[in-house]
């Protein structure tokens, strides 16, 4: 068995000349295959209108920009997020307040509301690897406490929660297209959002404040001069990059479908594992399964790092639970958190291999090193 990686981008021959003919068509930079994927995006995930931007990174700054966030401002997310959550808050100068997850390593709405004080304008709300939040008690929270929710789906394409896509239930939600997502465009990003300010703004906060994008003066029959009504930033995905995301999503349906069968396949087999605890989806849920975690229990025989060790040795690739940003040098100049269950659930768990396609040798092979490891 060659060395299994922990996932692999979904991308082929298709994509290879999706890229070819948009470089030959003289078109590169944002254009007419970035106006297609928007379009696409939307209809897709049931928002009136998607945002292409560079990456999920910028998508979040964007956000907190039209959002109103201000130096100062505290913004709640979790610490428990890949570090680009929290730097993006960092970027406005306001403040991240790391709140505590819940089992299915999400926001703990009750750790939340308790950290809201009279300088909180906004929460972050992450899906992490995939598993849908619930957005509908974080709404009401927001309502009531008049704060602004934007939601961190870098990993949640393809996931629904309560019947509906991610992107279609609140005005700000982010995703990204890193090779390490459901779908990729190399590297890029996208924002949903059914309200028409913030999308006029966004539109021009990507392209430096650009009053009139390159495309629609090419377009024009008429000479039209651009003006730059603030400073703005050059946060654009490229034709290329959209080009693949055009068939990328015509693919996802497929590639969340496959990817649930490995999953369902995971929890049935390694289901006689008594030591470890498997992804929750409750109802109401449907989680896109782009990261398989596993949580050792206390009383498993081997620590986390000797079976991420052992795998390794076997051919299979593995990764640590999911980064707590509280933890990280960047942020040990930041007031001191103590976030138990986030501190756990990183420490303790492992993301294995999953990906579109996993060849059924693979995953038969994941599961036997894993049961012979555990038990």
């Amino acid at each position: 068995m060659k060395k299994i990686p922990i996932a692999i981008p979904p991308l082929g021959q298709e994509e290879a000349q999706a890229a070819y003919d948009t470089i030959l068509s003289g078109w590169v930079t944002q254009g007419p295959k970035v106006k297609e994927f928007e379009k696409n995006f939307a209809d897709y995930v049931g928002s009136k209108y998607a945002v292409a931007v560079s990456s999920c990174t910028t998508a979040l700054h964007l956000a907190l920009i039209v959002a109103g966030i201000k130096e100062g401002d505290e913004v709640i997310c979790p610490s428990m997020s890949f570090i680009a959550t929290a730097n993006s808050i960092m970027y406005m100068n306001a403040v991240p307040v790391f709140a505590e997850v819940n089992e299915e390593y999400n926001l703990d709405i009750e750790d939340v509301e308790s950290k809201i004080t009279s300088k909180t304008r906004a929460v972050i709300l992450v899906h992490q690897i995939g598993m849908p939040a619930d957005i509908d008690s974080f709404k009401k929270l927001c309502n009531e406490k008049n704060l602004i929710l934007i939601e961190d789906a870098a990993c949640a394409i393809g996931s629904a929660y309560n019947h509906k896509k991610i992107g279609s239930h609140s005005d700000l939600v982010c995703f990204s297209f890193h090779p390490r997502k459901v779908i990729t465009t190399g590297d890029g990003g996208m924002i949903s959002t059914s309200n028409k300010q913030y999308y006029d703004r966004l539109k021009l906060l990507r392209q430096h404040g650009m009053s009139v994008n390159d495309r629609l003066r090419h377009e024009s029959e008429k000479v039209i001069f651009e003006e730059y009504s603030e400073v703005g930033f050059n946060y654009r995905m490229t034709d290329i990059q959209a080009a693949i995301g055009v068939l990328q999503l015509k693919k996802l349906n497929l590639i969340v479908s496959n990817r649930r069968e490995i999953a369902q396949t995971y929890n049935e087999r390694l289901s006689i594992i008594e030591n470890v605890r498997l992804p929750i989806e409750r109802e109401g849920k449907f989680s896109n399964y782009q990261s398989y975690s596993i949580f050792l229990k206390q009383d498993c025989k081997i620590s986390r790092d000797e079976l991420m060790q052992r795998l390794l040795d076997d051919g299979i690739a593995s990764r640590r639970g999911i980064m707590n940003i509280h933890e990280e040098m960047a942020y040990s100049g930041m007031r001191k958190y103590h976030l138990p269950k986030s501190e756990e659930l990183s420490d303790r768990s492992i993301l294995i291999p999953l990906f579109y396609p996993m060849d059924q040798n693979m995953i038969e092979y994941v599961i036997d090193r894993l049961i012979r490891h555990l038990t």
